[in-house]
């Protein structure tokens, strides 16, 4: 009998998990039962995956940086990263920006709608609008400030820190290349073999990744908002779901046209991430499992993965980046305001850069569209029209925002003839169980 394969698996555990969640709110103890003993599951899957994603960074980023041997390659894969990642967001937010000019989805909202939801939603907007303020406040080169960290065992405990983290794996990376061969070895074997050994963790966390989307589906669904809001706001979700497969296809074709590998290889490749980005929300705690499927399953080098992968994961968030342009003009429409087209252009800048800003963890985009919304003059208010249906779309967006990285790391990598065949491994390659 053919083995299951592992994306099918967390397909079933995702599907389970929703039967057994609609099941169970029949009952006046459903949704108690499975906050109480269902959820706690799916919470300490998403946390085993979060534990290992900053020393998964130190490791990996370390060792592939000392593998180069010379910064200069390092600059040209760092340049090219950089820039590819800024083209993918300039297009998800142009798309963003064309689906809702087309559909437009505000034009469906009528004023009792909008007034129930402000009223039902304010107090989350409030909370958000605080935050974005907080982040206002600071200087222009507050970004920068905050990038060098003053003590990386604090900024390791943390990974709202992974730009910190990844500072100082490139640093300390670089000068490792600086040292003497001989005295720089020792290090290097350090780094490979925690690497080996956090890989090797991935692989026994996702053993256990169809009983952990089961406890989240499950969680989700009696956590869910009324599905009277819902509909009220289906063209909204529609128009940014739309978007997001326009994104998907784009990958594929970005991917088919520069590393000549077939679409079905691709989405195969990385669907278990994608799938465990849709049900944790968070690019941070989906990091190890990318990591794992694009170097093992996409034939990307691990020199390319160790350091494309992190970077994206906190600075490229091209689902982020569409959903803000979505859900600002949405809401301009929905207060019957027209956008000039260089307040459009502008909206693409200011939602380019607000998704570099966001951090890899569920809900910050809600935070980074704050400053979006201010930049075209648009009432701040209008954040609790999105709230109801914003976690499905978060979920959505991420597996948008894995792809891209996906994506990205399999072109830096053909671009620096880094891209060769899948070397897949199992967890229990190298075990040899004792009989006697």
């Amino acid at each position: 009998m053919k083995k299951l394969a592992l994306h099918w698996k967390i397909l079933l555990g995702m599907l389970a998990g929703v039967l057994f969640a609609l099941l169970l709110t029949n009952f006046g103890w459903g949704a108690l039962f499975i906050g109480d003993w269902i959820k706690p599951f799916g919470i300490i899957f998403i946390s085993s995956l979060k534990l290992i994603a900053i020393p998964l960074i130190l490791a990996a980023l370390i060792k592939g940086i000392a593998d180069l041997k010379d910064i200069s390659s390092l600059s040209k894969m760092g340049v090219r990263t950089i820039f590819t990642y800024v083209i993918t967001t300039v297009i998800a937010v142009s798309i963003g920006l064309t689906v809702v000019s087309l559909i437009q989805p505000g034009k469906t909202i009528n004023d009792d709608t909008r007034t129930e939801l402000i009223e039902a939603y304010g107090g989350d907007a409030d909370a958000k609008l605080q935050a974005a303020q907080a982040q206002s406040e600071s200087g222009p080169l507050q970004a920068l400030i905050d990038l060098v960290p003053s003590n990386i065992v604090s900024a390791a405990s943390s990974n709202r820190n992974m730009l910190q983290v990844i500072f100082f794996a490139v640093f300390f990376g670089i000068c490792l290349i600086l040292i003497p061969e001989e005295k720089a070895k020792t290090v290097k074997d350090f780094f490979e073999g925690l690497n080996e050994v956090i890989l090797k963790m991935v692989d026994l966390i996702m053993l256990a990744a169809p009983f952990g989307v089961f406890a989240l589906m499950a969680a989700l669904v009696v956590e869910a908002p009324s599905p009277d809001l819902f509909a009220a706001l289906a063209m909204y979700g529609l128009s940014v779901v739309f978007g997001l497969l326009l994104m998907i296809v784009f990958y594929v074709v970005l991917v088919k046209v520069f590393t000549k590998k077939s679409p079905k290889f691709f989405l195969q490749g990385i669907a278990p991430a994608q799938l465990l980005a849709f049900s944790t929300s968070s690019s941070a705690a989906t990091l190890p499992v990318t990591m794992e499927r694009v170097t093992e399953h996409l034939g990307v080098e691990e020199e390319v993965s160790s350091f494309v992968l992190p970077i994206g994961a906190t600075i490229n968030m091209d689902g982020t980046s569409l959903y803000q342009a979505v859900a600002a003009v949405f809401i301009a429409q929905a207060f019957g305001m027209d956008l000039s087209f260089g307040t459009q252009l502008g909206i693409i800048a200011t939602a380019t850069l607000a998704s570099i800003g966001s951090a890899a963890v569920p809900g910050a985009g809600m935070v980074m569209l704050v400053g979006v919304l201010g930049y075209a003059g648009i009432p701040e208010a209008g954040l609790a029209l999105i709230f109801a249906v914003d976690r499905p779309l978060d979920m959505c967006r991420t597996v948008i925002n894995v792809t891209g990285d996906a994506t990205v790391s399999m072109l830096v990598a053909k671009s620096q003839n880094k891209l060769g065949d899948p070397i897949i491994k199992n967890w229990d390659d190298t075990y040899k169980q004792n009989n006697d």
